[in-house]
């Protein structure tokens, strides 16, 4: 049976459970969901959360402030956040691989061949790739769109038939229905420009981006025929749920 190919965003709001530091027990939920899908299944993960991992264990001068800060903390915090990653993930029984890529990566067409041929073998054989942006040389993901944008262009290289941004959020909310402080979830939609009109300008609180940065993401995905989800991280089982339509999340029609 030909499997569907899943690019998941965790954000890093979705990877602290909303709180300071990096949950193992989100991770080990991704971990177990990922692992009862397996066979219908196969995962490419886009990770945020090596700032948020770095501030458990160091306080730099300006802690966080300043953009090459934010590169030395992303230095020190990504060894760590894989470890947890492969630690939850291996007593699972999943295989874990690190790939760091920069946007200068999808501007060359020998270095796209080149991630799409290395992540496909990883897949192929059974390891499960978890991408971030390489913080050391590139900075555009730290200064906004906490890996949104690379997701969308990761899954669009990689053909991947769904996009999952987890956030923490059901979804996209109505205008309307934010100002009524009784939120709605957009369910459905295919116009992204009038999604675009119902969204506000916030940011989550340990990442960089909005809404808007998740569409772009989604506008991405549209244009190679990906239909994109925006589901609410912080839910146990948001993956399965998803699929198996028990949430309310927001689906971008391919």
């Amino acid at each position: 049976m030909l499997k569907k190919r899943i690019l998941l965003k965790i954000g890093s709001n979705t990877l602290t459970k909303d709180t300071d530091h990096i949950s193992r027990g989100k991770i080990e939920d991704i971990g177990r969901q990922i692992a009862a899908l397996k066979d219908q299944y196969e995962f490419i993960i886009v990770s945020s959360g090596a700032i948020a991992a770095a501030k458990q264990f160091v306080k730099l001068e300006h802690n966080g402030e300043e953009i090459d800060v934010k590169q030395a903390l992303a230095s020190i915090g990504q060894p760590h956040l894989m470890r947890i990653f492969q630690e939850n993930f291996r007593e699972l029984g999943l295989f874990t691989s690190q790939c760091l890529l920069s946007y200068s990566d999808f501007e060359k067409e020998g270095s796209k061949i080149n991630i799409k041929n290395t992540i496909n073998v990883l897949v192929a054989n059974n390891f499960i790739p978890i991408i971030n942006e390489n913080d050391t040389v590139a900075t555009d993901e730290i200064k906004f769109g906490d890996n949104d944008k690379l997701a969308g262009l990761t899954a669009a290289l990689l053909a991947a038939d769904i996009l999952i941004i987890a956030t923490n959020t059901d979804g996209i909310y109505t205008k309307a229905s934010l100002a009524s402080n009784t939120p709605k979830t957009i369910t459905s939609v295919s116009d992204l420009d009038e999604l675009s009109q119902e969204i506000g300008d916030s940011k989550s609180t340990h990442g960089t981006g909005g809404m808007q940065s998740k569409i772009d993401a989604a506008t991405i995905a549209k244009n190679a025929g990906i239909e994109t989800w925006i589901t609410n991280g912080l839910a146990d089982n948001f993956i399965i749920d998803a699929i198996e339509n028990k949430s309310v999340f927001t689906k971008i029609k391919a």
